[in-house]
């Protein structure tokens, strides 16, 4: 009897084997909020970033309501350089003075944000631009115990015209600038702020892009990936030490979404292509996820 693949050929016969493989997942998350957290060499690479634009608009187009927040370190970086101000980090933070948040805020709101926006559009999407400062979405307030200057945490979030965007069709695009309650901008790392956005949008899924396969028991070996955890066995890694360095904030992010009701936090690795829809639409998935007590998905 011939198959499926002798009338279509193989690479056509995968990718009708890998959509009847979503279809589950795409019925689950249609009408549902996922943030993700754009970021790492996936806004650095011109490919990768062509893809992850697509993932981000096919999964509006089949009916999942993506939320995207956005760093630009390098991009920050590349522009201090051109008006002479020497980067400065202190405890892996941006030291921000006054000339420093100016271009963090022109950076990352004027350029950045837009780019991706437009990038969006281009793709068939509908993407809206903001920032913190917008509809008074984030509130910031000064790391207090941190020399960095304009640093800030999230004191506060109001939702309301990010969920006005997503329920009329929209994929806002924020960035990581928001302003304290006298209007000083800040600067927020944006996992934090994609976080804690997805925690007031009471999110179904927040997903970090980094330049990491995701959570290893041995940093060393790809192999010891931990597809799936939950919150006390990720503070256990923590406290082991197998949870280390950079990784500790990130997990930690997640673990605080989840307290606060995003159901699943995923951690994965942007310099694979289509990374979000490997992670969002297939049964194991590419990166790390951690979720609360009881999911079942």
């Amino acid at each position: 009897m011939s198959s499926t693949q002798d009338y279509i050929g193989e690479e056509a016969a995968t990718r009708v084997k890998i959509l009847s493989e979503a279809l589950p997942y795409i019925q689950h998350f249609a009408g549902r909020t996922v943030v993700v957290k754009y970021g790492g060499a996936a806004m650095k690479d011109s490919n990768l970033k062509d893809k992850v634009i697509r993932d981000i608009v096919f999964m509006a187009s089949v009916g999942i309501r993506p939320v995207v927040v956005h760093g630009g370190g390098p991009e920050i970086n590349t522009w201090l350089d051109k008006v002479g101000i020497q980067p400065q980090f202190k405890d892996g933070l941006r030291v921000t003075d006054a000339a420093t948040m100016d271009i963090v805020e022109m950076v990352l709101v004027g350029r950045v944000n837009k780019e991706l926006v437009n990038l969006i559009n281009q793709a068939g999407g509908k993407a809206v631009g903001l920032c913190g400062k917008d509809g008074q979405l984030m509130t910031a307030r000064t790391m207090t115990n941190k020399d960095v200057g304009f640093v800030g945490e999230v004191s506060s979030v109001d939702a309301r015209v990010v969920e006005t965007l997503v329920k009329s069709g929209y994929i806002p695009v924020i960035s990581s600038v928001a302003a304290d309650e006298f209007g000083q901008a800040h600067n927020i790392n944006a996992d934090t702020c994609a976080g804690e956005l997805a925690a007031a949008l009471g999110a179904e899924k927040l997903i970090l892009l980094t330049d990491t396969r995701g959570i290893l028991r041995d940093y060393q070996d790809p192999s010891t990936l931990i597809h799936k955890l939950d919150i006390q066995q990720a503070r256990e890694l923590i406290g082991s030490g197998i949870v280390a360095g950079g990784m500790i904030p990130k997990v930690n992010c997640c673990v605080r979404s989840l307290a606060q009701g995003v159901r699943a936090a995923h951690i994965l690795d942007g310099r694979l292509p289509h990374a979000l829809l490997l992670e969002v639409f297939t049964d194991l998935g590419i990166g790390s996820m951690i979720v609360a007590s009881g999911y079942d998905l």
